[in-house]
C-alpha cells in the first residue's frame, strides 16, 4: 500500500514539475519564444499540431469511460453481451476515413510550410548593376567553431554572427569536416551542414538582441560531431539595419589591418610570430590575411564568450591559450598548436592575451 502511495506521489511530483519546467525557455534560445518570422510559424504549426493530437486524445479517451461505465458488470450483469458490430462497413469505413482526414488536416499546411521555407530563389537576384539585392551569409562548420562570412560584402566573422532585423537573411550551409547542424532555436527550425552538398535556406530575424542575455541570441549545433559537440556554439547579434550597415563598414575599413613582428607591443609581436598563420586580424576577404585556417580574430573583442562557451575576460583567454584541449577535447588547435621553439612565457601570454582582447570594430 504504501510502495503504491509513494509512486502516485512521485508520479504527481514529475508531473507538476513538468508544467512548471516547460515555462522556463529563454528568449535567447528557446523554440517557444520564437523571435523571427520562421520561427514563429514554425511554432504555430507546432500547436496547431498538438491541438488536433489532443482532440484526437480527449475524444478517445471519452469514448473509453463512457464505455467504461456504460458496459461495466456491476450494471449490466454478469450475462450481458455487447452488440457484436465485427463486419460492420460503416464503423470500419468511419475509422479508415478519419486518420486520413486528420492526416491530410496535420499535412497540407505542414507541405505548404516546408516548401515555403525552401524557397531560395531570391538568393540569384540582382538589381541593375548586377549586385545581389538580399543578404547571403555563407556558413561553414568547423571543429568546434563557426565561420561566417558575406560574399557580396567582403567580409568573413567567426563565432558571431551578426544580420539585420527585418528581412530575411539567406544561408549557404557548408561542413569543413564531419556533418554539423546549424540551429537558431529562438530563430527558426536546423539545417544539416554538409561536406558534399550546400543546404540552403532562410531565417528572419525580428527582434534585436541587445537586450537579451548577453546581448545575443544563441547558436548550437544539432547533430553530433565529436567530443566537444555540446560546446560547438555560436552566437547571433541582431542590429537595427541602419546599425548593421554602420559594422560592415568598420568591418571593411579592417583592409590591410595585421600584426607585425617588428612591434612595440610585446602582445602583437607575440600573435604576429605565432599565431597569425592560423588567425587573421582583418575581416576583409580576398586580400593577404583575410582567410585563415583558424577562426578570424578581427572582432574578438567584441564576442560576448570565449570559445563559444567561456565567460569573455582575460583569465579565462590566457587558460584557453595555455590548454585548449582542456576546455574543447578535439578541437584541431590541441596538439597541433605549438607556440614558439620553447613555448610562451608567462608575460608574452598575458600581453598576447591584452592584443586579442583590444582586437574590434565596434569600440
Amino acid at each position: 500500500m504504501m510502495k503504491g502511495l509513494k509512486k502516485w506521489r512521485l508520479f504527481s511530483l514529475l508531473a507538476v514539475m513538468t508544467v512548471f519546467l516547460s515555462a522556463c525557455g529563454e528568449e535567447y534560445i528557446s523554440t517557444l519564444t520564437p523571435a523571427g518570422a520562421v520561427g514563429k510559424e514554425q511554432f504555430n504549426l507546432l500547436l496547431f499540431s498538438i491541438t488536433i493530437m489532443a482532440l484526437v486524445v480527449i475524444v478517445v479517451s471519452v469514448l473509453y469511460i463512457y464505455a467504461f461505465l456504460k458496459f461495466r458488470r456491476s450494471k449490466q450483469g454478469e450475462d450481458y453481451m455487447p452488440k457484436q458490430v465485427e463486419g460492420s462497413h460503416v464503423l470500419e469505413t468511419i475509422w479508415t476515413v478519419i486518420p486520413i482526414v486528420l492526416l491530410l488536416i496535420l499535412a497540407v499546411p505542414t507541405l505548404i510550410s516546408t516548401y515555403k521555407f525552401g524557397d531560395v530563389a531570391a538568393m540569384e537576384q540582382v538589381d541593375e548593376n548586377g549586385n545581389k539585392t538580399e543578404l547571403i551569409v555563407d556558413v561553414t562548420a568547423k571543429l568546434y567553431w563557426w565561420e561566417f562570412s558575406y560574399p557580396d560584402l567582403g567580409i568573413v566573422t567567426s563565432q558571431e554572427l551578426v544580420v539585420p532585423t527585418g528581412q530575411k537573411v539567406y544561408f549557404n550551409l557548408k561542413a569543413a569536416d564531419v556533418k554539423h547542424s546549424f540551429w537558431i532555436p529562438s530563430i527558426g527550425g536546423k539545417m544539416d551542414t554538409n561536406v558534399d552538398n550546400i543546404n540552403k535556406f532562410y531565417l528572419v530575424f525580428d527582434e534585436e538582441s541587445e537586450g537579451l542575455k548577453d546581448g545575443v541570441f544563441y547558436g548550437k549545433c544539432a547533430e553530433l560531431c565529436g567530443p566537444s559537440h555540446a560546446l560547438m556554439d555560436f552566437k547571433v547579434k541582431t542590429l537595427a539595419p541602419e546599425a548593421f550597415d554602420a559594422w560592415v563598414a568598420a568591418m571593411q575599413a579592417t583592409e590591410g589591418q595585421t600584426a607585425s613582428k617588428d612591434s612595440t607591443d610585446l602582445g602583437e609581436a607575440t600573435f604576429a610570430a605565432n599565431c597569425l598563420m592560423c588567425h587573421a586580424v582583418t575581416s576583409v576577404t580576398g586580400v593577404p590575411g583575410g582567410a585563415a585556417m583558424g577562426p578570424n580574430l578581427t572582432t574578438f573583442g567584441d564576442r560576448s564568450h570565449i570559445a563559444g562557451f567561456l565567460e569573455h575576460n582575460k583569465e579565462n583567454l590566457v587558460s584557453w591559450i595555455e590548454n585548449p584541449e582542456e576546455y574543447k577535447p578535439g578541437n584541431l588547435m590541441s596538439g597541433n598548436y605549438k607556440v614558439g621553439n620553447d613555448g610562451l612565457s608567462d608575460e608574452e601570454i598575458s600581453a598576447l592575451a591584452d592584443y586579442i582582447m583590444s582586437l574590434s570594430v565596434e569600440k
